[in-house]
């Protein structure tokens, strides 16, 4: 038996890594025979790196950089197993995660780490990028990220903005000249999984600024900011970027890179299959394995897991879904190419211990999901003898 192991990662308890090396443990445990390949998945976000690397036979590597306040910042990128593409979060420089809630101010923050990872890739002789850019910060439409790659955002006076997006406003002169010229000649897909324009209702500020910090009045401030930005961005690169699908994505970062670099937007978890070769590997199982935190309504929305099972349908290879738990909607899953689902939990638990106990839940819930499994063939073999 061929199985594949493509699990997204238990957000806040298990990255993808540990939860596919956990379902395999579990799998083994009853069909110990069976070829098992663990293909990690992620959606652009935290981890993105991480399970890239593993399913590839890559490497990190570690880079300090700038962080979203301003300070010194320790944070990674990797080169996938290929040693021409590099990987990067966005979350791992200029992340939420990074910046204590106390001082959340998206009109401060910046995306400056960011755009050091891409340059220290560059050092490399990397010109082929998977940026991620889920988990942000910031509201600065990746101009910190530019600023770091030799652009200039300049005021009235001719000198050089301070970070951050409110900044933005006093902006009268974008100068491309000095922007490294390696990019002109980098292929970079970034990993988006939201549709937002850069302002508006829907855009950068109103819809992630208060998750941010923002009030009410910074929202305002910071989505004029945004606009004036475009405006002038538009005049300066010739890309009218603005309305653009997944623009105001990670505070307006899916805009700069579209202003600044030759960046295509497309889901996370496309990127992901694409890059391990999930089609091929498929093709020859007998059955894939996936899963994340919480299922529900969402995920038939194009979450990891359908991803997933899109692909194995096409190969008539049937997905099972084994998730942290079972939400409302969740059933709605079995119209878009998963056969069957199932909670980690055996019974009534605390969240804290369901996290604490994770990688031994998700083992035995794939345990026991195996032997109802090895049922269906018990019967299937006995049918086929009496036929």
């Amino acid at each position: 038996m061929r199985i594949i192991v493509a699990p997204d990662s238990y957000k806040g308890s298990l990255s993808a890594v540990a939860v596919a090396a956990a379902m395999e443990q579990g799998i083994r445990s009853v069909f110990p025979t069976a070829e098992v390949h663990k293909v990690p998945i992620a959606d652009g976000g935290e981890g993105t790196v991480d399970a890239l690397v593993t399913a590839t036979g890559g490497r990190i590597i570690k880079q300090q950089v700038t962080g979203p306040l301003g300070q010194t910042a320790d944070a990674f990128w990797g080169i996938l197993g290929d040693g021409e593409t590099a990987v990067i979060e966005m979350a791992a420089a200029s992340g939420l995660t990074i910046v204590p809630k106390e001082k959340r101010d998206p009109r401060i923050t910046t995306t400056f780490g960011t755009g050091q990872l891409i340059r220290a890739a560059l050092d490399q002789g990397i010109r082929k990028f998977i940026i991620g850019i889920g988990g942000s910060a910031t509201n600065d439409g990746g101009a910190g990220m530019a600023q770091a790659l030799g652009v200039h955002f300049l005021d009235g006076k001719g000198d050089e903005l301070p970070p951050g997006g409110a900044a933005l406003a006093s902006l009268a002169k974008i100068d491309l000249s000095g922007i490294d010229p390696r990019l002109v000649e980098t292929s970079i897909r970034v990993a988006c999984d939201v549709d937002n324009p850069l302002c508006g209702p829907k855009g950068a500020s109103a819809v992630y600024g208060p998750q941010k910090g923002a009030t009410a009045d910074m929202i305002s401030e910071l989505d004029q900011a945004l606009a004036h930005y475009a405006s002038i961005a538009a005049a300066a690169t010739g890309k009218d970027i603005a309305e653009r699908p997944g623009a105001g994505a990670a505070g307006g970062l899916g805009a700069g890179l579209m202003f600044f670099t030759n960046a295509l937007l497309k889901p996370g978890v496309e990127i992901v299959l694409e890059t391990t070769h999930f089609a091929e590997l498929v093709k020859q199982a007998d059955l894939v394995f996936t899963g994340e935190g919480a299922t529900d309504f969402q995920t038939a929305f194009g979450k990891a897991p359908i991803g997933v099972a899109k692909i194995a349908a096409q190969y008539n290879v049937p997905t099972v879904c084994l998730s942290g738990g079972l939400g409302k909607g969740a059933d709605d899953v079995l119209d878009q190419g998963i056969s069957g689902l199932m909670s980690i939990v055996p019974g009534p638990m605390s969240l804290d211990d369901c996290v604490h106990s994770a990688e031994k839940l998700v083992k035995e819930a794939s345990a026991r999901l195996c032997r109802f499994i090895r049922v269906g063939l018990q019967i299937g073999e006995r049918n086929s003898n009496l036929t």
